[in-house]
């Protein structure tokens, strides 16, 4: 651990991601206040050596750089601009603070938050992330980034600490989204894709952990099916990503692709895959659980 200590940093949202980039700036010396309405994950941080923002303006008042790790645009808007009345972090951020955006949100939603937070006197990275819980945890994950040279300039020793790969796609905001749009079509076209194999394994009587340790030392491999695939095989669909989640990002790529007149085939059948197994209730389990909508096949069941 680093003993000395950094810039005040804040971060909003302790969810699977959240809390590895609170923890991962902790153990390299930053000053982290943390928030989240649920108490027992910012204790957690406090018991690393965080600290426990009382409220978001009263965090926001005392922090350079402030990492939003929440799930979606209304999140977003609500925890910098407020919702129901209250005024949100933006409003109490010293001038020259940067915010470091990293929900998955439309391209067109984080050029707006530019403009909005640029406006109030904050620089702004649009750095939405990947690489999972783990990699968050120990601060190697993926940032799909873009923003102004001066924003850089400010959080780069923040960027170090939560990251492995910071990918620089621009000195505007927008472009990080633009990626992070294109991966999300990726990841879920992929799980539906793995849970669509295994379904078709399954209904052919082939023995699911074969065909899993076949194909992950195969060409049909993919990151996804490798990842996911084994929450199947020990039918564990506690989420680390919902079903729900690849709704809300694939409905982000197809509405983009509407706007621009753009086919999206494969992208709109995983959506209907999602819907319909969230439809059928597991909307807010594992993403892995969209094989629960090929009917008529056997699961493993949990051991």
């Amino acid at each position: 651990m680093n003993t000395q200590v950094k810039m005040p940093v804040g971060v909003v949202g302790l969810g699977a991601m959240g809390m590895g980039v609170a923890l991962s700036l902790v153990r390299e010396g930053f000053e982290v206040h943390a928030f989240d309405l649920r108490p027992e994950a910012v204790q957690k941080v406090v018991d690393a050596g965080g600290h426990a923002g009382e409220s978001l303006a009263a965090m926001a008042k005392l922090v350079d750089v402030l990492i939003t790790v929440v799930v979606n645009a209304e999140q977003t808007e609500a925890v910098l601009f407020g919702a129901n009345g209250d005024s949100g972090a933006a409003a109490h951020l010293k001038p020259g603070s940067v915010v470091i955006a990293s929900a998955t949100v439309s391209p067109e939603f984080a050029k707006a938050l530019g403009k909005r937070l640029a406006d109030a006197g904050l620089l702004m990275i649009d750095g939405p992330i990947s690489g999972g819980a783990a990699k968050a945890a120990s601060g190697e994950m993926t940032i799909m980034s873009s923003g102004s040279p001066a924003a850089y300039a400010k959080c780069q020793p923040v960027l170090e600490a939560i990251a492995g790969k910071i990918y620089k796609l621009g000195d505007e905001v927008g472009p990080g989204s633009v990626v992070k749009m294109v991966n999300q079509l990726l990841a879920g076209v992929h799980i539906a894709a793995a849970g669509e194999a295994m379904a078709l394994a399954i209904r052919a009587g082939a023995d699911p952990a074969q065909v899993y340790e076949v194909i992950t030392h195969s060409a049909g491999n993919s990151w996804m099916f490798e990842n996911r695939v084994p929450h199947i095989l020990a039918a564990d669909y506690t989420p680390l990503s919902a079903v729900n989640i690849f709704i809300k990002d694939l409905g982000i790529v197809l509405d983009y692709a509407k706007k621009n007149v753009f086919p999206l085939p494969l992208s709109a059948t995983a959506h209907q895959m999602y819907l319909q197994a969230s439809a059928a209730g597991h909307g807010l389990e594992d993403d892995s659980a969209v094989i629960k909508m090929f009917p008529g096949i056997s699961l493993p069941a949990k051991k």
